[in-house]
């Protein structure tokens, strides 16, 4: 996948994956951002404000691998953490961040691993997500998180972010979709056996099924 040559195109898929993800809950009111990046290098991102379920196609921002608007309305003021992304994944195209309910309850408990926070569960997680490390807490539009988000993102596409949400790089949009989306689910699972034993795949297990994502 190289990245986005047809912007009409993919003002339509942002705004259709924002949609699909705010209509299933996995976001709620002016949360979450999206971007692509364009194939002049430029990324197209949801704006500031803007709740996923009613953004249109003519209000998308427009910023540099910086993070610096270049136009269209004020970009979200995480513009910053999906450059960050970029930057360290060239061959990522798409970045998702999301509020999504159970990663967020996750990313609040205490005595988490720091370096890998859900344990894989099921296939799938280990397929799409693999390992997903901690970021720690940063105000909302705190800048200070980009060079650690940077350099976290050169080796793991996914992360959370403590008391806040998940973030996922994928190579498209739909990627990148999809690993946030497993993320939500397995940390709905995590909740849901706290206090059972449970049998997350082996090491072995999770390591043959990792992720080869950009």
């Amino acid at each position: 996948m190289t990245a986005y040559t047809d912007e009409t195109a993919a003002r339509a898929l942002i705004v259709r994956t924002a949609r699909s993800l705010f209509g299933r809950g996995l976001t709620h009111g002016s949360t979450g951002n999206l971007s692509v990046r364009l194939a002049d290098g430029s990324l197209l991102l949801t704006p500031t404000g803007a709740g996923l379920g009613t953004v249109m196609e003519t209000e998308l921002s427009r910023t540099d691998l910086t993070g610096r608007h270049l136009d269209g309305p004020r970009p979200t003021k995480e513009a910053f953490l999906h450059a960050a992304f970029y930057r360290a994944r060239p061959t990522a195209h798409a970045v998702v961040h999301l509020h999504s309910p159970h990663a967020a309850a996750v990313s609040c408990l205490g005595g988490l691993d720091p370096a890998n926070v859900l344990p894989p569960l099921t296939a799938y997680y280990a397929m799409r997500v693999g390992t997903l490390p901690l970021l720690p807490y940063h105000a909302p539009g705190d800048s200070g998180l980009g060079p650690l988000a940077e350099r976290t993102a050169r080796t793991h596409h996914a992360v959370l972010l403590a008391n806040h949400g998940p973030v996922t790089a994928g190579a498209t949009l739909e990627q990148a979709a999809d690993a946030i989306e497993e993320l939500e689910e397995t940390a709905r699972l995590h909740l849901l056996l706290r206090g059972h034993t449970t049998r997350p795949l082996t090491p072995e297990q999770a390591a043959a099924l990792a992720p080869a994502l950009p």
